[in-house]
């Protein structure tokens, strides 16, 4: 570990001297998100389930530029293992100030025929992952306050089919930022959630080629959205430029809410 003072990124807010814990930081969104963190200068827990190979890679790529960035484990759908990974990010770097919760699954399956455990596996990995991580943050940075940020999706409000039990998640994902800045806002801590559109990763051009060109074609902004695209609205939502946002959504989807649907 160094003591970096700067962001690596001057288009960046300034995180310097901040240390930031990102849930899901193994995986597509939340490696960018834990990325670009860091290059804003925050030091970065990065945390995973069961991709700890992923998650030591990102930690890598962030010591490798001259960030601070540690890799720890946890089932955040566990409260206990929830808090001991808060615990983590402030015994390692003497404090916390952000946290944004990007853990969760997103499989597919028809309503008709969906089993309860595979509902429950969708709304425990996205939503419960996310109270519990709401709880074990809020209890850390009550009386100095902070930023929590919940990674929900524009599926939140806009389903597609096969979705059902992950738009139900999202949705509720939306509403529970919103409750939590309702009730610790008057401790200083700021809740939001981002709701990313599309995003891109390797394979899904291949694995679903009409539903990248249909999206494509739609979206005012005519692409697909990058991890950074997502990553960068978290940074401004831990930012001090953020300091009088809370209880909102950022939807970041290159302008398809704005898509008629007929």
């Amino acid at each position: 570990m160094n003591g970096r003072l700067a962001p690596v990124d001057p288009s960046l807010p300034a995180l310097d001297g901040t240390v930031a814990l990102v849930t899901g930081g193994s995986g597509g969104i939340g490696s960018g998100i834990a990325l670009r963190f860091a290059a804003a200068g925050a030091a970065v827990v990065v945390h995973h389930n069961t991709g700890a190979t992923r998650a030591r890679a990102v930690v890598d790529e962030i010591v490798g530029a001259g960030g601070r960035a540690v890799a720890a484990q946890a089932d955040v759908t566990d409260p206990a293992a929830a808090t001991a990974l808060v615990e983590l990010a402030v015994a390692r770097f003497g404090r916390l100030d952000s946290v944004v919760a990007a853990a969760g699954v997103q499989p597919v399956a028809e309503l008709a025929g969906m089993t309860v455990a595979g509902w429950r596996e969708v709304v425990d990995g996205n939503v419960t992952g996310a109270f519990a991580t709401v709880q074990a943050a809020a209890a850390a940075l009550r009386g100095r306050g902070g930023s929590i940020t919940l990674v929900a999706s524009v599926e939140g409000t806009r389903p597609a089919r096969g979705h059902a039990h992950y738009a139900a998640a999202k949705a509720a994902t939306i509403m529970l930022a919103r409750a939590a800045a309702l009730e610790y806002g008057c401790d200083g801590v700021r809740v939001n959630s981002v709701s990313p559109g599309l995003v891109a990763r390797a394979g899904l051009r291949e694995d679903w080629p009409d539903g990248v060109d249909r999206w494509e074609r739609a979206a005012p902004l005519r692409r697909l959205g990058e991890r950074e695209d997502v990553a960068d609205a978290c940074v401004f939502l831990a930012s001090p430029m953020a300091r009088w946002v809370t209880g909102h959504d950022l939807v970041v989807d290159g302008g398809m809410s704005a898509v008629p649907a007929w």
